[in-house]
């Protein structure tokens, strides 16, 4: 009888016991070289990592030191919304110390008191980790082919992306603004993407749209890619959250309800070249008259129509991050306003491009669109079109980059072809796998709910 490297006594002949020694030797030596290669992995990992955090330290150095005046001022919006909610306040009246206004739902007030009992310095910290610790969810699953093929490496490349993707201009304007966006783009990633989720699937696409109206082009993304029960517990998700602000404070919620939310101007003027929104690219357009309205509806509705059929597609061939990606970049290009850090949606488009890092093309037009969204493209083009340094139309295609980028990703992502495998997040299973890990899926490719 065999054990391992071992026999009985009465089955050990003489050659077999003379290849023991060497045996033995073989597996040992194996086995230091095992230990070896992990040791150089986890240093490597290490290394990167310090690079990495060095490389964020003076964005987060830059954003805690400024002028009191101008440093996280969206957080502030928000501290001072849920301390308007503690006092009983008109939370859509009040001003904060930099004359901004409260423009969000009710419910993302109630949901920013706790924000309110902190001190201010202690909220600034606090807000590193709900921009960075999104934004490390959101690598996870938006680069999982790469990681995935980088195996033993992946640590290093994680935090290689992590550095990266924080000097994007929508992740940098996270901190600098104190916003909210890659938290709530993590949400809809965890929702849509997550193979066994812990919550009714929708719950956390209804919980981003009751704190930020936006991520609700989710609910259409899950309608349209046969997700009912999903797209059903979002609707119900956000109604129970927005009912529960309603009860909280039912005087702003009805103020909000019926008449601040449909007033653009709250949130500023919709013109600067900040707004990179659908919206803003066409009053450029017709500036210094007034753009029709008409035309941007008409607009919007043939990009939403098209884009919509594009996530439908992807997402059907099993690409969910391009389906996710493509949608909000909708989110985007359909608001009336979108600022640089709303565009956040950039990150997961870039996992979809690099995909498993294989294609030099691919990898290419990866970081000439991380390039793009490194550098503000768009207020170097305003200089130059106000400075008469460039013709008109070329100074209004740099100062529209962001959004006409946005448009072009979506067409990007819907021409990269499906995988061998389905994209499938951390720790999927592969659609049609048997076993305990296996799942059942729709028509759509996808579990219904």
């Amino acid at each position: 009888m065999t054990y391992g490297l071992f026999y009985s006594p009465g089955e050990c002949g003489g050659d077999k016991v003379a290849m023991l020694p060497a045996a033995w030797a073989r597996v040992t030596e194996e086995g230091l070289l095992t230990g070896d290669r992990a040791r150089r992995r986890l240093l490597a990992a290490g290394l990167a990592w310090l690079i990495a955090l060095a490389a964020v330290a003076p964005i987060i150095a830059a954003n805690l030191t400024t002028l009191p005046l101008f440093r996280m001022v969206d957080l502030a919006v928000y501290r001072d919304g849920g301390r308007t909610i503690l006092d009983g306040g008109q939370l859509y009246s009040m001003r904060t110390g930099g004359g901004l206004l409260f423009t969000y739902p009710p419910a993302a007030a109630v949901l920013a008191v706790p924000l309110a009992l902190l001190a201010w310095q202690a909220a600034q910290w606090l807000w590193l980790g709900a921009v960075y610790i999104p934004l490390v969810v959101v690598l996870r699953y938006a680069f999982a082919p790469l990681l995935d093929r980088s195996r033993g490496y992946a640590g290093a490349v994680f935090a290689g992306l992590f550095a990266c993707c924080a000097w994007l201009v929508p992740i940098r304007q996270e901190i600098h603004y104190g916003q909210v966006d890659i938290l709530l783009v993590s949400l809809c990633v965890l929702d849509c993407s997550t193979r066994r989720p812990r919550w009714p699937r929708g719950a956390l696409i209804g919980l981003a749209t009751a704190i930020k109206l936006v991520p609700g082009v989710f609910i259409v993304y899950l309608l349209v890619t046969g997700r009912r029960k999903a797209a059903a517990a979002a609707a119900l998700t956000f109604a129970a959250v927005s009912g529960l602000a309603w009860v909280i404070s039912p005087a702003d919620s009805d103020r909000y309800w019926s008449g601040a939310l449909f007033d653009p101007r709250r949130l500023g003027p919709n013109l600067p070249t900040a707004n990179q929104s659908l919206r803003g690219m066409i009053l450029r357009i017709f500036y210094p008259a007034a753009g029709p309205a008409w035309v941007w509806l008409a607009t919007a509705g043939i990009v939403a129509i098209a884009g919509f059929a594009a996530a439908r597609a992807v997402q059907r061939r099993g690409q969910e991050i391009a389906g996710i990606a493509i949608t909000g970049m909708l989110a985007a290009l359909l608001s009336p306003v979108a600022w640089f850090h709303h565009l956040c949606w950039v990150v997961p488009a870039l996992g979809v491009i690099t995909g498993d890092g294989r294609s030099r093309r691919r990898l290419l037009a990866a970081v000439a669109t991380a390039g793009l969204f490194a550098w503000s493209v768009p207020n170097w083009g305003k200089e130059l079109f106000l400075a008469h340094a460039v013709p008109v139309l070329l100074g209004r295609v740099l100062e529209d980059a962001f959004g006409l980028a946005a448009l072009a990703l979506i067409v990007v992502m819907l021409r990269i072809p499906a995988p061998a495998t389905p994209d499938l997040a951390p720790g999927r299973a592969e659609p049609g796998r048997s076993g305990p890990a296996a799942e059942d899926l729709s028509p759509a490719g996808i579990r219904d709910g």
